[in-house]
């Protein structure tokens, strides 16, 4: 009498066609993930501008002045902004605060540090993977942006690649 084989498992070929259909679902869907978290970066950075503003006013008001505060650290750590903030890097992008174009250095404020009559934040992304575009804002508070991945200059104008974001 024969004796009749059992089949427990996969055959080999199953198992390639699995691989195969594996394969082709994570080559479709690995550049579109890629994407969504560049346009989340993207967002981050945005957001913490917005936020950095806000704490800069801050900084203003409650020293009685319109001077701003060069640091970072100072915003921070005198909770102009929330201590829990991670400004740099954040999100896949680099923070950077330095005087304003065409700003003037003011005495000491109510923080000991040094103060200027403008700033300029300047967010960039630390690879083509972690964002497209650059963001700047100033003392006016418009948020701008170039496509080349750079902080649009001061002063900020509209060209090619640099526009002015939406305001929500």
């Amino acid at each position: 009498m024969p004796t009749r084989r059992s089949s427990h498992g996969f055959t080999l070929i199953e198992l390639l066609i699995v691989v195969a259909i594996l394969g082709i679902v994570a080559a479709i869907a690995i550049p579109g993930l890629l994407r969504a978290r560049a346009v989340a970066n993207e967002a981050s950075a945005i957001q913490t501008l917005r936020t950095l503003v806000t704490a800069q006013s801050t900084f203003a008001s409650t020293c009685g002045s319109t001077n701003y505060t060069t640091s970072l650290t100072t915003l921070v750590s005198e909770r102009f902004a929330s201590p829990d903030i991670d400004i740099t890097p954040k999100s896949g992008y680099g923070f950077q605060l330095v005087a304003g174009q065409g700003s003037r250095v003011r005495p000491a404020d109510c923080t000991g540090a040094p103060t200027t009559t403008g700033y300029y934040f300047r967010a960039e992304p630390l690879s083509a993977t972690t964002g497209q575009r650059g963001f700047a804002t100033n003392q006016v508070a418009t948020i701008w942006q170039d496509t080349t991945g750079t902080a649009p200059p001061e002063p900020f104008t509209a060209g090619a690649t640099i526009s002015p974001l939406a305001q929500h």
